[in-house]
Formats: structure tokens, sequence, C-alpha cells
């Protein structure tokens, strides 16, 4: 045995000396990981946050979709219903009479979705369920259930509609709150998409 492989010997049977351990991590694993997590943070940045984003933009300011809740607006629509709000509209027109709206009623529990009656500037009557606009009686071209209490002469404020639901027995809405104003409207009920027997734009 030669002086180097002695002094090699040597050091290996030194009290606290120990080989190197198998796989141990190296700077080339840290190096790795940081690398991945960054892919992984470019990926979040890049593709996730925009996603969501849009998501809310759309939410807002576009569509929507509601639950409807109650028997108020049937047959035009029925419980459990799933509809789409299109928020779109409002920005280029105001409300038009026979328009289904999504209301945020203060005081109430949960958004409404009932018909809008009755615009600015009109005197409106509910007598029987039947709707008159400056005393007379208005022709509705959807399906409605006469019924529910009656409301008197009243003219819509500026910036205002008076909403009913098409099942009159059993709506609560203008006649039990009032006119409306314009800024509590969430949107207009576009669609029905569920279920899909039902399938079709809201008239």
């Amino acid at each position: 045995m030669d002086e180097k492989e002695s002094l090699q010997l040597l050091e290996s049977t030194l009290p606290g000396s120990a080989a190197p351990a198998q796989g141990a991590a190296g700077p080339g694993w840290v190096y790795k990981s940081g690398r991945f997590l960054f892919k992984v943070l470019k990926e979040i940045l890049g593709t996730v946050l925009p996603a969501i984003f849009i998501a809310l933009v759309i939410n807002v300011f576009v569509a929507q979709a509601m639950v409807v809740h109650g028997p108020s607006m049937q047959p035009t629509l029925y419980y459990d219903e799933r509809v789409v709000i299109e928020k779109v509209s409002y920005y280029l027109h105001e409300p038009r009479r026979g328009d289904i709206v999504v209301i945020d009623v203060p005081g109430q529990e949960e958004p409404l979705i009932k018909r809008v009656m009755a615009l600015p500037g009109e005197t409106v009557a509910v007598r029987s369920g039947q709707v008159y606009i400056n005393d007379e009686p208005i022709n509705e071209p959807w399906t409605v259930q006469l019924g529910g209490p009656d409301y008197p002469p009243t003219t819509v404020p500026p910036e205002h509609v008076f909403i009913l639901g098409d099942n009159r027995g059993h709506s609560n809405d203008s006649r039990a709150f009032g006119p409306v104003h314009m800024d509590r409207i969430l949107g207009r009920a576009w669609l029905v998409y569920w279920p899909l027997d039902m399938l079709g734009l809201i008239r």
C-alpha cells in the first residue's frame, strides 16, 4: 500500500467522517424546484387570473345566471328554472313595458323577477289584476293570471318603473312597495337554459 492510499484509508476511519449520502439534494435540485415554481406562478398570472377577471367582468356588466324562486311569474317562468340575465340592453335604452327584469328591491331577502308594466310619467292603477295606464286598460299579449290586491292611480316618478308578476294573485310586486328606481334593475331576463326541455328565449 503506497502513501496516498494509506492517507485515504486513515481519513475514512477518523471519528465523524462519513461518506456522502447517495442521492443527496444538491444545488441542481434547488435550481430545478425554483424553475418549476416560477413556471407555475407564471401560468397562474398569465392564464388563471385573467380568466377570473373576465368572468367577473361578464358577471357584473354583461350577464349572469339566476334561479327562479316562487310562483309569481307563472305561467311565463316556473319555480327552480335557471335563467340568463343580460345587462347590456339598459346601457343602450331604458326598460320597456313588457320587459321581464330582475330587481334588487330594498328590504327583500333576494332579487325579484317581475315584468315592467308602467314607465316614468305614466299614471298606473291595478283593479282585480287588470292594469290601467292613464285610466285606460292595457292589452297584455303574454298570459296573465289575474287577482291580488288593487292599486290606486299613481304617477310613476322619473327614473322609476312599476313592476308586477304575471301571476297577479301570488306576487310580491309594486302593489306592495311602489315603483322601483331603475338603478335597482340588475338586468333583463333573456333566456331559460334549464331544464333543457324549457330552453328558449323569455317573452
